[in-house]
Order: C-alpha cells, then sequence, then structure tokens
C-alpha cells in the first residue's frame, strides 16, 4: 500500500487547520488516516502566540520516511522550516536528478548547430 506524508484540512472556512498525516496515496483528502503526525495552524490567534504553530510527533515522521512513505510538496516545505528535513533531500522538488535518457547540455549545444549547417 503506497502511503504519503500530506495535509488534511480540518476546521472553518476562515479559521482552517491543516493535520499531518500519513495515509493510503489513493485514499480521500479528508479520508480516514493510517496515522495523525502533527497538527498545523497558519493563523496567528490574538492574545497568543505571536506566530504560526506546528506541533508534530518528529519520530514518527522519521519513521514513514524511512518505510518509504512519499511527502507532498506543502509537506516538504513545512519539515525543511522544522529541520526534519535539510534543503536537498530527494524529496525537494527543485533536488530531483535529471531522467536517465536525459542528454547532457553539452551534446545539445553540439547538435544543434550540427542541425542547422544540415538545414541551411
Amino acid at each position: 500500500m503506497p502511503m504519503r506524508l500530506r495535509l488534511a484540512i480540518h476546521g472553518k472556512r476562515n479559521d482552517r487547520i491543516f493535520h499531518l498525516v500519513a495515509i493510503n496515496q489513493r485514499a480521500r483528502r479528508n479520508a480516514k488516516p493510517t496515522e495523525l503526525l502533527g497538527i498545523y495552524d497558519p493563523r496567528v490567534k490574538p492574545g497568543g502566540p505571536e506566530h504560526k504553530t506546528m506541533e508534530w510527533s518528529v519520530g514518527r515522521i522519521r519513521y514513514w520516511l524511512s518505510v518509504g512513505a512519499i511527502p507532498t510538496t506543502s509537506v516538504v516545505k513545512l519539515l525543511e522550516l522544522g529541520n526534519i528535513l535539510k534543503p536537498g533531500s530527494p524529496y525537494h522538488p527543485k533536488s530531483s536528478p535529471l531522467p536517465k535518457t536525459a542528454i547532457p547540455l553539452s551534446q545539445i549545444k553540439e547538435d544543434s548547430t550540427q542541425n542547422t549547417d544540415t538545414l541551411l
């Protein structure tokens, strides 16, 4: 069963909170999760803490990552802000390696100059 770490939305329309959950990737967004890993409250409440709050179980998040659960991009950003994942982690969308069929840029430049010569 392929697992994902993703956010489930809860709360009223203008007062949302997000639960960080481990869930089957084929399940609905707010389906019953396998495990609740944390709660993210993006709102700054008057009279409360003057910052966004995130409560999570670091050990369980690392466990799910170790058994192959794939986090969504928004979860990767939160985990990087919390120093659970390093910025250059393989889950980061910008650090994905080139496909195995990719051609090096130097070859593309050489091929493109040869093609223009033959076209003229």
